[in-house]
């Protein structure tokens, strides 16, 4: 397998987590994976062309380009889940893992109480009701809907409504003509960061993952506070764009890019770095 650069850095991860790293000294074969070159390290101002983090098993190769300080901090993402500090990392996995069972009672209490974080003043008839299409469910039954992202996302929704609770009406500012349903679009951001982030992968294969990693290693709310961002800085992209629901799609792509793009950021190693934080404000 070839590795093309431009005065970036290559990582080489192996399938298992990392016991050594060293220097690549390889032949340009491309028949032994483990037998290949990236070139030699070259650190001043140009970032690294090549560091293999090796274990028994295959390859997996991520080429990016890297300063010294991104570098760094991937090293650093690594150390953390290979030990020093994964209990917030396992337990967000375990987060993500939860399916949404409206047979449990603290489902259904989470779900009363988006509800009426919602609509303080309005009272509930009921988990299935034509009630929940006024906050953007498809259907009248909202347990339906999260298929997808699991309770993870009804937590991030709940989070969002009782931290941040501006949007939950979209009644402030100027609104687009085309509203996108608020409920099922957080759950689609839900399921977005998850992507991004891989993580229901074992280990860190993308350095959006490695500079979460030290973000949560700073705050234990980090994912919650990404959902926050991120839909504030969708919410921010739809009106621009004065979307409509067609577009909904090619606005949560966009969203994407853009939060990737903030924690490529040399300066982003909190959540309170990224530019876009600025929009909870």
């Amino acid at each position: 397998m070839g590795v093309e650069r431009s005065h970036g850095g290559c990582m080489a991860i192996g399938s298992l987590p990392p016991h050594s790293i060293f220097r690549c000294a390889h032949s340009a074969s491309a028949a032994n994976v483990g037998d290949q070159t990236c070139g030699s390290p070259r650190w001043i101002g140009k970032g690294l062309s090549c560091v293999c983090m090796k274990r028994k098993g295959t390859y997996e190769r991520i080429c990016m380009n890297l300063t010294p300080l991104q570098f760094a901090v991937f090293l650093y993402s690594l150390s953390l889940e290979l030990g020093i500090d994964e209990k917030r990392l396992q337990r967000l996995k375990h987060r993500v893992n939860v399916y949404f069972d409206g047979s449990r009672c603290e489902h259904q209490e989470a779900l009363r109480a988006l509800w009426y974080a919602t609509y303080p003043d309005k009272e509930l008839s009921g988990l299935v009701s034509d009630q929940w299409k006024e906050m953007g469910w498809q259907g009248k039954d909202p347990s339906t809907d999260f298929r997808g992202a699991g309770f993870i996302s009804l937590e991030n929704l709940l989070f969002f409504a009782k931290t941040f609770s501006r949007l939950l009406n979209k009644q402030f500012g100027n609104r687009s003509t085309w509203e996108y349903p608020f409920a099922v679009a957080g759950v689609n951001i839900t399921f977005m960061i998850i992507q991004m982030l891989d993580l229901q992968s074992s280990k860190t294969r993308t350095f959006a993952r490695a500079v979460f990693v030290q973000m949560l290693s700073e705050d234990e709310w980090a994912f919650d506070l990404l959902y926050c961002v991120a839909f504030m800085l969708m919410d921010k992209q739809w009106l621009e764009r004065n979307a409509s629901y067609m577009e909904f799609n090619e606005v949560l792509k966009s969203t994407r890019a853009a939060l990737e793009r903030e924690l490529l950021m040399d300066d982003v190693l909190r959540i309170e770095d990224m530019p876009s934080y600025s929009l909870l404000g």
